[in-house]
């Protein structure tokens, strides 16, 4: 027998794959294809702390092995989604993590504050967002801004926290060491790449917000590498997330030194790909004699 099981910021999993934030809304829209309670988690679309809009159209563009969006973290905000729609999530079988994204120190930790009134299990950290009192440039893309963060929102928050990661920077393995510092319980990554597409017709570009987040297979790469680098300078347990579309992406990114692993953009093109994944994983622990999936974290050798 095999066992999948993972206890991650000391809540266990019943196997390693999770969603995405942004990916899969609040989950309800993919039940139909394979039941919630198939994933060890779920990532909840990403919150703000009051409903946003979102961006205007066209915010999808499909890239070669791979999507731009420039969604702009549409949602109904963090109080309606803590009222009505953690209360039937938490009837699954699955961990919820939820995502926040403020643009103030102080709407990350009201909104950490809020989560952790729910059932939540984690609370994951955007930091890719622009800091309104700085300039608006991105919390994640300053180590020192990292750690102050991590550190305020920690006292607010009462479940695991956990930051998600920019591959936007000149040195991720820098950011991370600040969110360690600043008390994170874990670490995500990686978040989109900023890229852009050009209408050679139109001269414009693709999406209305000019430039988008670069997900899917051409990602895998980089997420791989980053993962590897950031498991080896913290000591925190990583999400890993980045292109995966198999069971063997999921293996791979495992080696490189995450705990937990994210479905993404691939549920876009099959809805029900858990099943394939956990097939796939289940053959290679087999193939390999392997019975406890935790012993494959980090544990790729370079040569």
């Amino acid at each position: 027998m095999t066992d999948m099981k993972i206890n991650f910021c000391g809540v266990d999993f019943k196997n390693p794959i999770v969603t995405a934030s942004g990916t899969f809304g609040f989950g309800m829209e993919y039940n139909e294809f394979a039941p919630l309670a198939e994933y060890g988690g779920i990532g909840a679309k990403g919150l703000t702390r009051v409903p946003r809009a979102g961006n205007p159209p066209p915010r999808i563009a499909e890239t070669p092995s791979g999507i731009l969006n420039s969604i702009g973290l549409q949602n109904p905000g963090v109080e309606y989604f803590a009222e009505h729609i953690m209360p039937i999530l938490a009837e699954y079988d699955t961990n919820v993590i939820v995502n926040i994204s403020g643009n103030t120190v102080e709407e990350y930790c009201e909104m950490a504050e809020i989560i952790s009134a729910t059932d939540a299990a984690i609370v994951e950290l955007n930091i890719s967002c622009p800091n309104v009192k700085h300039g608006g440039l991105a919390f994640g893309t300053d180590a020192n801004v990292v750690n102050s963060l991590t550190k305020e929102v920690r006292k607010r928050c009462k479940k695991p926290l956990v930051v998600k990661l920019s591959p936007n920077v000149t040195s991720i393995t820098e950011i991370a060491k600040a969110a360690e510092d600043g008390g994170a319980d874990g670490l995500s990554l990686i978040n989109t790449l900023l890229g852009m597409k050009i209408d050679i017709e139109t001269k414009r570009p693709i999406l209305k917000n000019n430039t988008g987040g670069l997900s899917g297979p051409a990602v895998k790469p980089v997420a791989v590498r980053m993962i590897h680098e950031v498991h080896n300078a913290v000591k925190l347990p990583l999400i890993g997330m980045g292109g995966v579309m198999t069971g063997s992406d999921v293996i791979e990114l495992m080696l490189a030194g995450a705990s937990l692993v994210a479905l993404g953009t691939s549920l876009f093109a099959k809805p029900d790909l858990i099943y394939d994944v956990k097939r796939d994983m289940q053959s290679y622990m087999e193939r390999h004699n392997i019975e406890d999936i935790n012993t494959i974290i980090g544990a790729a050798q370079m040569w």
